[in-house]
């Protein structure tokens, strides 16, 4: 199989089980980064004609091939002696150096290196020792049909890499930056974090960072698998790859190019494939063992038959040449190729959909999801909050305004879903020179801090009794949250603040039983009321309440050692305070995690966008994946096995060995690429 450029994204396998193919049509592996030269178009066109370069030597050999097979077998050349013997042998010749020259070079250097096992080394043997035993036209057809193989395999590999590789084309290497009142075009990699850039109609924004002057409609399908255009206008965030479709806009850049959102999920994709999973690491031990022992066997069918009948020369011919043709059929490519491709071809289905999987291990784990595990705010619920009730304490000389007002200003420097929604609720000149001293996140509890010297508690009742706070009244959250709030120990009141839930929230978590999973749970820091009407009104069958991080995770423990054999527990979260259970998962879910470091480096799959629907998604893509994993395995064990026995009791031939390592390679990574045509 041809290594594949860095910036292609990295070959399939780098290793097939010391099978790695290593033929004509190989090529170079560049040291580069992705906005280097080497990805210029220019190589891709110089990739494409190395390929038809290799092709048509293969059709020169096969023209060869069929003037020797005329030559050797037509009656009309029967008679004529030694010139016709000489012909046809010299186009089989050339037939055969045009395709197994460079089977034999890397043969000889796989021996070298100690690798005796290697596809190039069996096919080298067999066809030599075809042809040392007369069978001219079979051992040069099979070093034809092998190159052929090889190109086929290679042209269905860049098949299944198109949809990932086409994430390299959403990432812009250039940036218009504005300096001293002028629009310089800069290469992107120079921007620096405060710089501004200006992006027109028709160009993908190239940096992370904020929009600061103008609107416009920006189309995120190539991140988020979105297709209608959302409206961004200043004061929002935008990032790398969005396609700004009709105003001119200017960024304030937050993200140095290398840390931008598509270069960190160019760099996740990347590292995909050295996440192996359990079915890919299986193959290659039993790739390891199984060819040595077909070698074994085939010389043991060499050799201990003649040598027990005491055979004559035509026994020792015949059983010879059953022996070659196991070495032809020993090879396991057909799994070791079409698995590590059916779950290559898994992830870029996934890419496609705007769901990022880190490795086809977790493939592995969400295929056998038993148990989904949601968090509430932000992932069930957009995250966007509404008052819906003010209570402000008996003795408190304040108004509801006011009280709204020290809860927003106490909140204004987190980054809580309920804190940003208090800054949308109020605004204030005040905001803008706030006096706030020693402000404290305390998790899972609320916001203490100094504000204008008066100490603030703003957060759960929990945080009142704690500090002590004189005169607490009970609020009914009427399904949403209280927030509490008092100055220096003095309870002033509460506020209620209810979440929306996700128009497709109810309606994802019926298509996650479909899918066979037989439980779903959720965990919230969110009090009693709001969590148990939220799982009502979803369908999730059990919730644990007013959670502290550590209690959360003590939970997932609960759940992880409950699950039943080859079952897995997901958990699903939106990136904020949830790293711990997403790593302690058995693959974690972050959701809507497009401008969230924390969501990309801790959880194992990335759903790009806010739908719930997509988890259903990303673990349907997966048991199809799976499944097709499933069909590759039997089948090719299954004809390799039958054609061995029928080669080994004398009912097969040299094509037939051949069918058994190309035809069934070939139909095996055929099957493998149909994953990317699915529709989920």
């Amino acid at each position: 199989m041809k290594k594949i450029e860095c910036c292609k994204i990295d070959e399939i396998e780098r290793e097939h089980s010391g099978h790695e193919h290593h033929h004509e049509h190989n090529h170079e592996h560049h040291h580069c980064c992705c906005h280097d030269d080497c990805c210029a178009d220019d190589e891709g066109a110089e990739e494409d004609e190395e390929e038809e370069g290799s092709l048509k030597k293969i059709i020169i050999a096969a023209v060869f091939f069929l003037a020797a097979v005329l030559l050797e077998k037509l009656p009309f050349f029967s008679g004529q002696g030694m010139y016709v013997r000489g012909a046809f042998l010299a186009c089989y010749f050339a037939a055969y150096m045009l395709t197994g020259f460079s089977v034999l070079k890397e043969a000889v250097l796989s021996i070298i290196h100690g690798e005796w096992f290697g596809e190039e080394f069996l096919m080298s043997v067999a066809a030599i020792g075809a042809v040392f035993m007369g069978e001219y036209s079979e051992g040069v057809a099979v070093m034809i049909l092998f190159q052929f193989g090889e190109y086929l395999e290679d042209k269905a590999v860049d098949h299944s890499k198109h949809s990932i590789s086409e994430l390299v084309k959403i990432r812009s290497d250039s940036a218009n930056i504005k300096k001293d009142g002028q629009i310089v075009n800069v290469p992107a990699e120079e921007v620096a974090a405060g710089d501004i850039i200006v992006v027109k109609p028709g160009e993908r924004i190239p940096l992370d960072g904020k929009v600061v002057s103008g609107k416009t409609m920006v189309d995120t399908s190539a991140l988020t698998g979105e297709s209608v255009p959302r409206e961004v206008m200043e004061g929002e965030t935008v990032l790398a790859g969005f396609m700004n479709v009709n105003g001119v806009i200017e960024v304030s850049v937050e993200k140095e190019f290398s840390e931008s959102s598509v270069s960190r999920i160019l760099k996740m994709v990347r590292n995909a494939q050295s996440k192996k999973a359990r079915t890919e690491k299986f193959i290659r031990k039993f790739a390891k063992i199984y060819t040595p022992l077909v070698c074994i066997t085939a010389v043991a069918i060499a050799v201990i038959p003649p040598l027990v009948s005491g055979g004559s020369t035509l026994v020792w011919h015949t059983w010879i040449y059953r022996a070659l043709e196991l070495l032809v059929v020993s090879c396991p490519c057909a799994l070791v190729i079409s698995i590590p491709l059916s779950f290559f071809s898994g992830i870029g289905l996934a890419s496609r959909n705007g769901i990022l999987i880190k490795g086809s291990n977790y493939i592995e784990m969400l295929s056998r999801a038993g148990t989904v595990v949601f968090d509430k705010t932000g992932t069930l619920t957009k995250g966007v909050f509404e008052v819906t009730k003010i209570n402000v304490a008996s003795g408190a000389d304040i108004t509801e305004e006011e009280l709204v007002k020290i809860a927003a200003h106490a909140e204004y420097y987190s980054e809580h879903p309920i804190s940003r929604s208090l800054k949308k609720i109020h605004s204030c000149p005040d905001c803008l020179k706030l006096n706030v001293k020693d402000a404290e996140e305390i998790s899972g509890h609320g916001i203490k801090c100094k504000l204008d010297g008066k100490q603030i508690l703003a957060g759960n009742r929990r945080l009142m009794e704690i500090e002590g706070v004189q005169g607490i009244e009970n609020a009914a959250s009427d399904g949403g949250t209280v927030i509490y709030v008092a100055q220096d120990k003095k309870f002033l009141g509460s506020i209620i603040i209810s979440d929306v839930l996700k128009e497709d929230a109810a309606s994802a978590i019926a298509e996650l039983y479909g899918n066979k999973v037989s439980k779903t749970v959720m965990l919230t820091g969110d009090t009693k009321e709001a969590a148990e009407l939220c799982a009502e009104k979803t369908g999730i069958t059990q919730v644990f309440s007013q959670l502290l991080p550590d209690g959360k995770l003590e939970v997932m423990e609960k759940l992880i050692s409950e699950k039943k054999k080859n079952e897995s527990v997901i958990f699903v979260g939106d990136g904020i305070n949830d790293a711990p259970v997403l790593s302690r998962s058995d693959a974690g879910i972050a959701m809507g995690a497009m401008g969230s470091d924390s969501a990309i480096e801790a959880a194992d799959v990335v759903i790009m966008n806010d739908s719930v629907s997509a988890v259903s998604k990303a673990i349907k893509i997966s048991r199809v994946t799976m499944k097709n994993v499933r069909q590759n395995t039997f089948f090719s064990l299954a004809a390799k096995t039958a054609i061995i026995v029928l080669c080994a009791v004398g009912l097969g031939n040299m094509w037939l060995a051949v069918f058994g390592d190309v035809g069934v390679t070939m139909l095996a990574v055929l099957n493998s690429i149909r994953v990317l045509r699915k529709s989920v």
